[in-house]
């Protein structure tokens, strides 16, 4: 019997494809572990440069950024300046990388609603590698642990990892920073707990007696103090490098891509035989691949990202993925036929609802009032350690 198959394929300079795959919006920001990173060690400012007669000059143009989120300008916002305007090999590095990763990064924000200013937080995250992975796992451009990547809607199997994926991860960013500015109202505020977790953030607001990030900053931990300062100080230097004899360097790959959905298995490496492109590019490319096998299925198709191509080879590519003989070893899953995926889901932001709690409440007895609830939910949404609740605390319940 004669079998269809349609090849879907679209320009993503163009369209960002997000996969099937609809991510779980938690109403709370589940508590991220600090983490720093194997490859970005965050240096810790004790003592701030001095500000100098041409501080005005870097105030002045951060004050000339376009902006949502305030950028602030002091001594150590400046320390940070100074130390991501000496790295002039690598910060043109990052550079290069921007041409692929921000209008990624400025789509996923612009549907969510975040401020676009906030693409540079992965910079300071990950330097815009999909690769990066700490000392305690927190892994991808956006710095996820396991089970925080889980509870935000990532899928983490024997052939997938989405914390490296720059759409999916960037979803799940956008979805813990939305929750952390309806919680604290300020954006810089919810940048430091994308670092420390919210409930440290809460803390150090209790012990300054203030709401604003810098009059908490003593309170926090040591990373975080200098991490939103670091976050400023990346903003500024992406928008004024030409100032700093900052090059921008070319990336080690395409910037023009086409996005394929694939609804079988399949190995990177055929894909880059067929279509006679370099595999490292294709692995770039698709970061999310741990075992360079594209996962498809006909219920839940898998995004192949490849180099804009010419368009004789997309009749290659569409017999290798409908040759039986390139379908890589898959035991668990039964091959299917390449098909037009259903129309993709975008990301809901779910409200919470607030519960003070009441002498002899349990965290079991307060899940059991709510639908949806448990107590590891509870526990996670707000940080909670055993034997941690007590009468008075105001806590957040998701809904649904």
């Amino acid at each position: 019997m004669k079998r269809t198959f349609t090849l879907i394929i679209c320009l993503l300079s163009l369209q960002i494809v997000k996969a099937e795959i609809g991510l779980a919006s938690p109403a709370m920001p589940v508590e991220r572990q600090i983490a720093a990173l194997d490859t970005i060690i965050l240096p810790v400012i004790n003592q701030p440069a001095p500000l100098t007669s041409e501080s005005n000059v870097f105030k002045r143009r951060l004050d000339s950024i376009k902006k949502d989120v305030p950028l602030d300008y002091n001594e150590y916002v400046q320390s940070y300046i100074d130390i991501y305007a000496r790295n002039r090999g690598e910060m043109g590095h990052v550079l290069g990388l921007t041409k692929y990763y921000f209008p990624i990064y400025e789509k996923v924000f612009r549907d969510a609603g975040i401020p676009d200013e906030i693409k540079y937080l992965s910079i300071v995250e990950s330097k815009l590698d999909p690769y990066a992975v700490s000392r305690v796992g927190a892994t991808g451009p956006w710095q996820f642990m396991f089970n925080t990547a889980r509870l935000y809607g990532l899928n983490m199997d024997d052939y997938v990892d989405d914390r490296r994926d720059p759409i999916q991860a960037s979803y799940a960013a956008a979805a813990y920073l939305k929750a952390a500015y309806q919680e604290f109202g300020d954006w810089l505020l919810a940048i430091a707990s994308y670092n420390c977790g919210e409930s440290n953030v809460q803390r150090a607001i209790e012990k300054a007696g203030a709401n604003d990030f810098w009059s908490i900053r003593p309170y926090l931990p040591v990373e975080t103090r200098g991490y939103v300062p670091a976050f400023i100080a990346v903003a500024y230097v992406m928008n004024y490098y030409g100032k700093h004899n900052i090059l921008p360097q070319s990336c080690d790959f395409s910037v023009k891509t086409d996005t394929v959905l694939v609804n079988k298995y399949v190995s990177l490496s055929s894909i880059a035989r067929v279509l006679d492109v370099d595999l490292k590019e294709l692995t770039i490319l698709n970061p999310s691949y741990t075992r360079q096998i594209i996962n498809g299925t006909a219920d839940a198709p898998r995004r192949l990202v490849i180099p804009e191509i010419n368009k004789g080879k997309y009749g290659a590519l569409y017999d290798a993925l409908n040759n039986s003989n390139l379908v890589a070893y898959a035991p668990h899953a039964a091959y299917a036929p390449y098909h037009e995926s259903k129309a993709e889901k975008r990301p809901s932001y779910h409200n919470y609802i607030t519960y003070k709690v009441k002498s002899g409440d349990t965290l079991s007895g307060i899940a059991a009032k709510f639908d949806g609830a448990s107590v590891e939910k509870i526990r996670l949404l707000n940080g909670l350690k055993k034997g941690s609740l007590q009468p008075g605390m105001t806590i957040k319940i998701s809904k649904g």
